[in-house]
């Protein structure tokens, strides 16, 4: 009996924990944030998902009234900064700068010691802008078919750059070649900063990376622009024909980033993660920001978000598959 009455009040016990522990998720969400939130950028500093990244930071530092810091943490197709949000508590400080090569390494990466979109509570896709196809101006080629009949005459010869191995601007080069029918060389940098540098300094001559980052090296004639990767012009480079209208029909592809949470994370977090963030995309200094740098604002709503992702994971997924790339 006294067996009993001890086994009984240890179930007691243990149910008052646990209904405890379930009363108080919801009051941690409602105190949300009291610390400093960090967001993960898996590329470089400077790069087309930083300098974003910063902007809307800094406008969700003053709405949810805690420092929002940008940690970049880049290398191996975003996997690196990937898995470290992957594997955070699922409290709402520990976020991820995704953008389509998480999409992709979905595909790409054979094994990982994390699951690239299900791992990731989707918080909102954030925007997304056209890549555009730059060669160095010492490059004599001024449309994209003299630059596919150039690297048809010098086959290997050429080489183009790219954030990563796995990155979006591997993939979307690496679809541009297939299509064309041309052999290019892959030179994958350790991020987009490092990669721009040498496209001006003509130690690479191609490259398909975000138009963000490429607008003003464009228009001071440091690069050249042959085509952007988008289903209509650009905005901002209205001259400059799709890859489609350059002969290429069906090419289309966007550089998109969006914010997301640990798997787990509370649903009021992510509620007020995506309100705030919305509110963020609405202000005029971050539209117009984001207008300057040819992003479209999407701020959509976590599930449209969701669908959207594994959209794109079946979209790189069929493109690996087609042009055989992989990472070395």
């Amino acid at each position: 009996m006294n067996y009993l009455s001890r086994h009984a009040r240890g179930i007691i016990l243990a149910l008052c924990a646990g209904f405890a522990v379930f009363g108080a998720a919801p009051a941690r969400a409602q105190d949300y944030p009291s610390r400093p939130i960090h967001i993960i950028v898996p590329f470089s500093i400077g790069g087309a998902v930083d300098r974003p990244a910063r902007v809307i930071a800094q406008e969700l530092s003053k709405r949810l009234g805690q420092p929002v810091i940008i940690e970049n943490k880049p290398g191996a197709g975003a996997t690196i900064g990937s898995e470290v949000v992957a594997k955070s508590p699922p409290d709402g400080y520990t976020l991820l700068m995704a953008s389509q090569t998480n999409a992709i390494s979905a595909s790409l990466y054979s094994k990982l010691a994390f699951r690239p979109i299900d791992d990731f509570a989707p918080i909102s896709l954030i925007g997304r802008e056209p890549g555009v196809l730059v060669v160095n101006p010492s490059l004599p080629v001024k449309t994209v078919q003299e630059l596919i009949a150039y690297a048809k005459q010098r086959p290997g010869k050429l080489d183009y750059a790219s954030s990563g191995n796995g990155s979006g601007q591997h993939l979307m080069a690496a679809m541009f070649t297939s299509m064309a029918g041309i052999s290019i060389n892959h030179v994958p940098y350790r991020g987009s900063a490092q990669a721009t540098t040498d496209l001006l300094s003509g130690q690479v001559m191609v490259s398909i990376p975000g138009l963000a980052g490429m607008l003003g090296h464009i228009r001071a004639g440091k690069l050249r622009a042959l085509a952007v990767t988008g289903v209509h012009r650009s905005p901002q480079l209205p001259e400059v024909p799709t890859l489609a209208e350059s002969g290429l029909k069906g090419y289309s592809a966007y550089v998109w980033m969006g914010l997301l949470a640990p798997r787990g994370t509370p649903a009021a977090i992510i509620e007020r993660l995506h309100r705030e963030l919305v509110a963020v995309l609405a202000l005029q200094d971050v539209k117009q920001y984001m207008n300057n740098a040819s992003i479209e604002t999407v701020g959509s709503s976590p599930a449209e978000f969701g669908a959207y992702f594994r959209e794109e994971k079946e979209r790189w997924a069929k493109i690996i598959k087609e042009t055989g790339a992989r990472v070395d």
